[in-house]
């Protein structure tokens, strides 16, 4: 009874630290990036809920949400400091855009710099999938819960970003989150092994709106 007691407490404690790692209150600055969004926006490809779920399915399926997991699980599962610097390398030289090396690099350093103040751990320079991974194999939180609510919280992140570029509404986009949340249980499954050896992107349509963004005129997000 006390071990199962334990178990639970251990969860618990799990579930309350990612929720803060992801909270849009932890100084991480993920509100500031749209991932290529106001790129698509602005050329009229997204304008309504629908669009940005294709969107965001695609991203999810096909380009960095899946990638971004895979490099999350491996950076878990990596046994030393070493093999967690070669995987960041990996997720840089991945990345198909100036602005995509931005995003994760500063999303990482921020996510870094406050985890390792408070928690000292150390994941310092590394990008952020990577810097999750190894705070969150560090700190002892299973792979599976951390990959979900990984993918919830890039989801929730997107979601809110189209939510300021398009006309979309509270009920529709919190809708959008809920119903994406089956996809996220699939990708988490499909990349918790942390096997690189398959890592591949073909989400074109969100690489060419990252490039397209970096020359935008008028923008509101860093990416």
């Amino acid at each position: 009874m006390a071990m199962d007691a334990l178990t639970a407490m251990t969860t618990e404690d799990a579930i309350l630290t990612l929720t803060q790692w992801l909270s849009p209150a932890y100084p991480v600055g993920a509100f500031a990036y749209s991932h290529g969004l106001e790129a698509l926006v602005g050329d009229g490809r997204v304008k309504t809920a629908d669009d940005l779920r294709a969107w965001l399915e695609d991203v999810l399926r096909c380009g960095t949400g899946l990638c971004d997991a895979r490099l999350l699980a491996a950076a878990w599962k990596a046994a030393s400091a070493e093999a967690v610097a070669s995987i960041d390398e990996t997720a840089r030289a991945l990345a198909a855009s100036r602005e995509r090396v931005i995003e994760t690099d500063q999303l990482g350093a921020a996510f870094g710099k406050v985890t390792n103040d408070i928690w000292q751990h150390e994941a310092n320079a590394l990008c952020y999938p990577v810097a999750l991974g190894r705070a969150a194999s560090l700190q002892n939180i299973p792979l599976d819960l951390t990959l979900r609510l990984f993918l919830q919280a890039t989801v929730s992140n997107l979601v809110s970003a189209g939510q300021r570029l398009a006309p979309i509404g509270q009920t529709e986009a919190q809708r959008l989150v809920r119903d994406l949340m089956p996809l996220c249980h699939e990708i988490a499954e499909s990349a918790k092994d942390g096997d690189l050896s398959n890592l591949s992107s073909f989400a074109f349509m969100a690489d060419i709106a990252s490039m397209r963004h970096e020359t935008q005129y008028s923008r509101i997000f860093r990416t």
